[in-house]
């Protein structure tokens, strides 16, 4: 199950208290103060987890806490400080404050992140000792740790992401490319789900690959089932836009300007992201059509506008992946060195 969205509450340990204590034997019976420190109290840490790909496991569990710090006690003994939290979650989740809306972390690495800090111990009244107090009777109590209630959201990591109306075979090319199952039918929207999948392309050349559901006019305003997974292509390198060449209804230039124009809607950065411009299904083109035409065609339709590449492809017969491959890893790895020198 897909979930990218959770709401829970998050709160690290409280400082344990500040003891007070004064030392007492046979052999010193005004012995001095000796009250420890209580401990910290643990922190809440938020980590990628390379293996996870939903936040479904927070669905039954709304609280996470770390630990309360112990009481400092008699001898100077310092409390024991509380446990912290470790809260692993698929990479490109981000953290949100609901009563701020402030966005606290971006949970896209492996190393843990501190996100609701622990609260101090107190100190013992051996602190507070002093020429003039030599028998101090206080002692601090411990900080509250921070609390926070967090929305949690997914925006899936991937190098290129597919991008069309439903059906354009999105889902079928994946298929052909990786190792993804994702179940697809001859009707729109039977993919319901983001689903990513590695194209090797051979063994030192790797792409991650996103098929996002199908987008329809007025997506970016909440029409259809796009709205909510047009923040996962937010975070690909590059663009991967599918077009039907001899769509049922429409034509396919349309069809290609209805999807632009709401990703322009959405975000104009998004908008503005590398794009390859893939027609499907050439498998399915009528004896006297010319698949070379149309991609020609195609092209110059859309000029001076837009100039990018376009192919034809069959999925099913797998021409044309070939020359795919190689046009999609030049277009992930510039963009993905412009965005700050990433490496292939």
């Amino acid at each position: 199950m897909f979930i990218d969205k959770a709401s829970i509450q998050i709160r690290a340990g409280n400082g344990g208290d500040g003891c007070v204590s004064f030392k007492r034997s046979r052999m010193m019976p005004k012995g001095g103060p000796d009250g420890g420190d209580g401990g910290d109290g643990g922190s809440v840490y938020f980590e990628a987890d390379l293996g996870l790909n939903t936040l479904v496991d927070f669905r039954g569990t709304h609280h996470w806490k770390a630990e309360h710090g112990e009481q400092g006690t008699a001898n100077n003994k310092h409390g024991k400080n509380g446990k912290h939290k470790i809260i692993r979650v698929p990479p490109g989740t981000l953290v949100i404050d609901e009563a701020t809306g402030n966005t606290l972390a971006d949970i896209s690495d492996t190393e843990p992140l501190e996100v609701a800090r622990g609260g101090r111990g107190g100190m013992g009244n051996d602190r507070f000792k002093n020429s003039i107090n030599q028998a101090p009777r206080k002692a601090e109590p411990g900080e509250p740790g921070e609390r926070f209630d967090v929305r949690l959201e997914l925006k899936l990591i991937a190098d290129a992401g597919f991008v069309g109306l439903p059906n354009a075979g999105k889902s079928t090319l994946l298929g052909a490319l990786t190792r993804a199952s994702a179940r697809a039918g001859s009707y729109p929207f039977t993919t319901l789900t983001p689903q990513l999948g590695v194209l090797e392309i051979d063994p030192r050349r790797r792409v991650v690959l996103a098929d996002l559901p199908g987008l329809i006019e007025g997506a970016a305003d909440g029409a259809g089932l796009g709205h909510q997974f047009l923040q996962h292509v937010e975070r690909t390198r590059a663009i991967v836009h599918l077009v039907d060449p001899k769509p049922a209804e429409g034509a396919a230039v349309e069809n290609y300007l209805t999807i632009r124009a709401e990703l322009a809607s959405y975000s104009e950065e998004l908008a503005s992201k590398p794009e390859l411009i893939v027609l499907t299904k050439a498998d399915l083109l009528e004896a006297e059509d010319d698949a070379q035409a149309l991609a020609h065609e195609f092209r110059r339709a859309l000029r001076p506008q837009i100039d990018a590449d376009v192919l034809i492809i069959s999925a099913a017969t797998n021409d044309g992946l070939d020359e795919f491959k190689e046009r999609l890893w030049t277009l992930v790895h510039s963009a993905g060195l412009k965005a700050g020198g990433w490496n292939a």
